[in-house]
């Protein structure tokens, strides 16, 4: 009861045994409900005091604002902790919730965990499980802040380039002006030496003026250059403010690249890493992830983010020299804790590279394929409402494998990166971007 102005037991009355409603204090110093007090009186018929007995001079003895406050804050407080203690308790079993289960991601108790409802569940401890998901809100967090990060970057770059650019067009245009200015002060003064000489010649003698006469005549012949026109020099603003934003949206698009479709971490196997923009992945060291009901832990899998249900739908995997994958899409009630075939019966329409030559398609038994030419690039187009998967290589647009089923529930794009050999570099399923262009109306 900490933070409370009373201990509990001065809050209690003597007569209910409860904490006071509404409590009153007789002239000896006890208190008690008002309510139970007048009930008391109207028995015994006396006005005396229920734990000394001394008779009580007021009929309505005064409301004792004091324990009225702390009682009232004692209820409150009491009734917070009841609230807290049943949302950690399990309402079927009244245990306490200490563990959490994995594959329906709900809180349980060591009853539940027993029970047919989540026997044989992977489950872990309550705080374990809070520790994994804040660990993740705070790795999202970092990765968002490093791609504004960048965004942030680029357009201090783009604004460092334009504002060089300005200052060098001032510097140009001001040391022309310069320039200008110096040749028109020469020639001004010259024209003033002129005059000078010529003042001087006239208050010299007529002998000496008609000595020098030709001379002065020359000198008088000297030609002033017109005042050039400027033109061109103030700053060029439209240049600069006419299509910034244009040019560095412009620039930006080359910059960014758009999928048709992204990777789903909270799906992801453990020993996968994903790109930052999550359109690729490959086999790496295994990192802690939450074991939650979506993740794949029987394989090494990923799935995207949006599922599909109708219409058509297709994108293109970059599948590089990678030695060993499976790509194509799988239901969304797909078993991804136990380890299944993957194949059409279990909910898997997908093709694979087996031992960097051998391609196979994952029907029952499963179908080996003949490629013309080692496929960099693969084409996977899903039909949803003609119940068609099928894979192209994108260089000749010859078909590799074509399934055909009924969906009837919500279909994902499904990638399985295959293990490093050896010492040598993971090779990454990347999906392609889509080409994007810029249109001007």
């Amino acid at each position: 009861m900490e933070g409370l102005p009373l201990g509990k037991e001065a809050l209690i009355c003597p007569l209910c045994c409860e904490v006071f409603r509404y409590p009153v204090t007789l002239q000896c110093g006890h208190s008690s409900c008002k309510a139970c007090l007048q009930d008391l009186w109207d028995r015994k018929e006396s006005r005396e005091c229920p734990i000394c007995h001394r008779l009580e001079a007021s009929q309505r003895p005064p409301i004792n604002l004091t324990l009225k406050i702390a009682s009232d804050y004692f209820q409150q407080w009491q009734a917070a902790a009841t609230a807290g203690r049943l949302e950690e308790q399990c309402a079927a079993h009244n245990e306490k919730l200490k563990l959490f289960c994995q594959r329906d991601e709900v809180p349980i108790c060591l009853i539940c965990q027993l029970s047919r409802e989540h026997k044989n569940h992977e489950c872990c401890s309550v705080a374990d499980a809070a520790m994994d998901r804040k660990t993740q809100a705070d790795v999202t967090e970092k990765l968002i802040k490093e791609e504004f990060e960048k965004l942030h970057s680029f357009l201090r770059e783009e604004e460092a380039v334009k504002l060089k650019t300005l200052r060098e067009e001032e510097e140009t245009k001001a040391e022309s002006m310069r320039k200008k200015l110096e040749d028109i002060s020469e020639q001004v003064e010259d024209l003033s030496a002129i005059i000078r000489d010529v003042n001087e010649t006239m208050k010299g003698s007529d002998i000496q003026f008609l000595r020098d006469y030709t001379k002065t005549i020359c000198r008088l012949r000297y030609t002033m250059q017109e005042p050039e026109v400027l033109t061109g020099a103030l700053i060029d603003s439209a240049q600069y403010l006419g299509s910034l934003k244009y040019d560095v949206w412009k620039k930006m698009a080359d910059m960014v690249h758009h999928c048709p479709l992204y990777l789903d971490p909270n799906t992801a196997q453990a020993n996968l890493i994903l790109s930052d923009e999550l359109t690729s992945v490959h086999y790496g060291k295994k990192s802690p992830v939450p074991s939650n009901h979506e993740r794949c832990s029987s394989r090494m899998a990923v799935l995207a983010v949006a599922g599909f249900t109708s219409g058509k739908h297709s994108w293109e995997v970059d599948v590089g020299d990678g030695t060993s994958w499976y790509i194509g899409v799988a239901r969304e009630s797909i078993d991804r804790k136990d380890t299944v075939f993957l194949n059409p019966a279990e909910g898997f329409w997908v093709i694979g590279l087996c031992n960097s030559n051998t391609y196979w398609a994952q029907t029952s038994p499963r179908t080996r394929l003949t490629v013309r030419t080692k496929p960099q690039r693969i084409t996977v187009e899903l039909d949803c409402d003609r119940g068609k998967v099928t894979f192209l290589n994108t260089a000749d647009g010859s078909v590799m494998h074509t399934f055909k089923e009924k969906f009837t529930e919500m279909i994902f794009p499904f990638f399985s990166p295959g293990m490093n050999e050896g010492n040598s570099s993971p090779i990454p399923l990347k999906i392609s971007p889509l080409k994007t262009s810029v249109l001007l109306y």
